[in-house]
């Protein structure tokens, strides 16, 4: 096995401290702030070493690479963009606070989503459409790595998919400016230039990401193992683990827990180093 260890900043101190600690038969650079370390071992002391370093640490077989990989699929909010849509929409009525915490709480899986998700977009009653296009214009800001991610993942010929429990206004333009092959999101329901408090059609929750990641890898083909999964909240969970690799990525503490590999520190890009 190799260990991949990537963050913001990575000093040779601590690359030394983490060969020697591991037994690591030699060191590689897989880009800025980001290094292989061969034939390492696991041992205890290294969760505690990383966390206080502030380095992301992953043991990876030396011969798993990005083109063993056929399909991608990421959440949006917080994943693939830094603000939770909801949030900023409940902002422009004054209702952010209130709104953000039913959001923190499903996020950390102390709330049933499809719940959160109506109690939410009912406080939006009322608001005009224009709110959604200034939160795309204004606020909206993707995670750092995203774009050169996606590159990647479309250099090595890999399926894109972003699935998110949030709005397809969102997901929609998200698709076209990076080039996601699919999109899909819940859709609000918007009258007379308003919304009405309401969403149409199936809710996307947790069990639908999972679905939408089934239907996709089975529509093309491809294998469970082939499949790399990307969320932060814990309605990604279920996705996640249909995925052969599910990555946390600056998630809540139940998600780091249960996926294959967490991103803490490095950007999105990290994913790519993993698999280099």
């Amino acid at each position: 096995m190799n260990l991949v260890v990537q963050g913001q900043k990575v000093e040779t101190r601590a690359l030394k401290d983490l060969a020697t600690l591991t037994g690591s038969e030699g060191v590689g650079r897989l880009g800025n702030n980001a290094f292989r370390l061969i034939g390492a071992q696991p041992h205890p002391d290294l969760e505690s070493y990383c966390e206080t370093h502030q380095l992301d640490f992953a043991f990876v077989p030396e011969d798993r690479h990005l083109k063993d990989f056929r399909l991608f699929v990421t959440d949006m909010d917080s994943t693939l963009i830094s603000i939770e849509c909801i949030d900023e929409i409940a902002d422009m009525q004054g209702l952010k606070t209130e709104v953000a915490a039913i959001t923190e709480a499903a996020m950390r899986g102390e709330l049933d989503f499809r719940e959160s998700l109506s109690r939410r977009v009912a406080l939006l009653e009322g608001l005009p459409e224009e709110a959604l296009a200034r939160v795309f214009q204004e606020r909206l800001r993707l995670n750092p790595g995203a774009e050169t991610l996606m590159a990647g993942l479309k250099q090595a010929g890999i399926v894109t998919v972003l699935v998110s429990g949030g709005f397809t206004y969102f997901t929609e333009r998200l698709q076209k400016q990076l080039g996601f092959d699919y999109a899909v999101a819940n859709q609000l329901e918007i009258r007379s230039g308003k919304l009405t408090g309401k969403v149409k059609g199936e809710v996307i929750d947790g069990e639908a990401k999972r679905h939408t990641l089934q239907l996709v890898r089975k529509h093309h083909g491809f294998t469970p193992e082939s499949v790399i999964a990307a969320g932060d909240g814990a309605n990604d969970l279920p996705m996640l683990s249909e995925a052969g690799i599910g990555i946390a990525y600056h998630a809540k503490p139940v998600v780091r827990k249960q996926a294959t590999h967490a991103i803490s520190h490095a950007g999105l890009d990290g994913i790519l180093r993993l698999f280099a």
